[in-house]
């Protein structure tokens, strides 16, 4: 995952349910939500006005979503870097909805590239905005939790606050 370091970029951390987030924003939306045992730093930075008010929509999103209180993104405005198939894939995991799973050859499906599975799987492991693009929704075609970069034991605690699995089904 690629972050552009610009001068506008505003860097906070959030505590949530999952352990501390980073999250990085610039004056064009959200560029990166981080998981704690992600090992790319982020420098401590105020930004500009636009990237911080980017930051705090995000922040509060987050807060909602863990809060129970919010299941959807579409408002907030990203700004993730990648190649154009990544951003086909990130768009289309985009639209699954809370609560629900589907699998990388659906994804790659729903491109129009179904024999590109893997590359589906590459892209998403790639989401430099995990759960605002919900990559952790992504599961395998038998339905085994598959590669995650928060880990799996997150990506379990995720799809069982979603109402996905039943705890006592996958232990």
């Amino acid at each position: 995952m690629a972050i552009h370091m610009t001068e506008d970029l505003a860097t906070t951390h959030l505590k949530t349910p999952i352990g501390e987030l980073r999250l990085a924003a610039s004056g064009e939306g959200l560029v990166a939500v981080l998981f704690s045992c992600d090992e790319m730093e982020l420098p401590k930075a105020r930004g500009t006005a636009p990237a911080r008010a980017h930051l705090e929509q995000a922040c509060t999103a987050l807060q909602e979503y863990f809060g129970g209180e919010r299941t959807t993104f579409g408002d907030l405005t990203l700004a993730a870097s990648g190649t154009e198939f990544q951003r086909q894939v990130w768009g289309s995991v985009s639209r699954i909805p809370f609560g629900q799973t589907v699998s990388y050859a659906r994804v790659a499906s729903e491109i129009g590239r179904p024999k590109a599975v893997r590359a589906v799987g590459l892209a998403n492991g790639r989401n430099p905005i995990p759960l605002i693009v919900p990559c952790h929704r992504v599961i395998g075609t038998n339905g085994s939790l598959t590669g995650f970069g928060g880990g799996l034991p997150t990506k379990q605690w995720l799809l069982e606050f979603e109402g996905v699995l039943a705890p006592e089904l996958i232990r």
